[in-house]
């Protein structure tokens, strides 16, 4: 009897959630960027945002709520009800603030599921083109003479790991100077007041492309087709100094899976449409676009490298 119980409670929820899931959505989605507007974060929210609308024919709200190192946005997201119409943006920040942040008011991997990574973005590692080397052998080098100033947009930031992945993997001698915010750390390297910056490409090619920047190696296993002539890290000799930025779309844990892979469907659908694709291949981006499964596991398996190097470096927040 409680077995036939048991069955008739399971099909119960199952009749109930099959409707609900096949009706998503019926109302606006608030899409939460826990950074600036006109970041690539928040660039790339807004493609997402503007075709899964089109294919939900429901709007997509980009809602910024920056601050707290990207952690005010996920708090907000995290509380709100698990039914799908609350989006979260995510970057490898989130990765490295799990173990930078250990109590913070939410757990990445415990709050949210992953719906999709969306987009990835390598790491170029830039000199002012004043600075004589032409190689990141010949910066590494320089680095064993005397203390290398490595920027970046602060504490615990994804080009502060970098810096001190390179620290550690070259046994450089090495000093990191945090800014508040990539701009201000861009305008130091064109300065001369600093002298490495690794950062992404879309910050940094237009100096590339001017001159007033020479790339010394692009921190991916390939090379990038906006700057083709810049060897990667493993060319030029530190293969280990591989590092990608890159941009998640993740839902409150308790969305039910039909829901996640309603949105799944049609952020990977959007993002595979060919105009959308070199919209995004033109910003820097290579295109992701996995499944639920494969974005959480690749979420977690970041926060255990860069929580490992945090640890190991004893980095604090600002």
């Amino acid at each position: 009897m409680k077995c036939m119980l048991a069955v008739a409670a399971l099909l119960c929820v199952a009749i109930g959630a099959a409707p609900a899931a096949e009706s998503f959505p019926s109302k606006p989605i608030r899409y939460i960027v826990p950074f600036p507007p006109g970041g690539i974060s928040d660039m790339m929210a807004r493609i997402v945002a503007q075709q899964t609308a089109l294919t939900f024919k429901q709007s997509v709200v980009v809602d910024n709520r920056p601050g707290g190192n990207a952690m005010i946005g996920a708090v907000l997201a995290a509380k709100s009800p698990p039914d799908g119409y609350t989006w979260l943006s995510i970057t490898i920040t989130h990765a490295i603030n799990v173990t930078l942040f250990p109590d913070a008011p939410y757990d990445l991997l415990q709050d949210f599921h992953a719906v999709s990574i969306l987009a990835s973005l390598p790491l170029v590692m830039v000199v002012n083109a004043n600075l004589p080397v032409k190689s990141l052998a010949e910066l590494t080098a320089l680095g064993k003479t005397r203390s290398l100033n490595g920027g970046s947009s602060g504490n615990g930031t994804p080009q502060h790991l970098a810096f001190e992945l390179y620290r550690q993997l070259a046994g450089i001698k090495g000093q990191h100077i945090p800014f508040k915010g990539g701009a201000p750390s861009m305008i130091s390297l064109l300065g001369g007041e600093i002298d490495l910056l690794i950062t992404g490409v879309p910050e940094a090619i237009v100096h590339i492309r001017s001159g007033k920047l020479r790339a010394l190696a692009i921190a991916s296993p390939t090379r990038h087709p906006l700057i083709p002539d810049v060897p990667t890290t493993a060319e030029a000799g530190l293969p280990a100094q591989t590092i990608t930025s890159w941009t998640a779309l993740l839902v409150p844990a308790a969305t039910p899976k039909a829901i996640r892979n309603r949105i799944n469907a049609a952020v990977v659908g959007a993002l595979k449409q060919p105009e959308v694709a070199q919209k995004i291949r033109d910003q820097a981006f290579e295109v992701v676009a996995d499944s639920p499964e494969s974005a959480q596991a690749f979420i977690a398996s970041e926060a255990e490298r860069w929580g490992k190097l945090v640890r190991e470096a004893n980095l604090k927040p600002d």
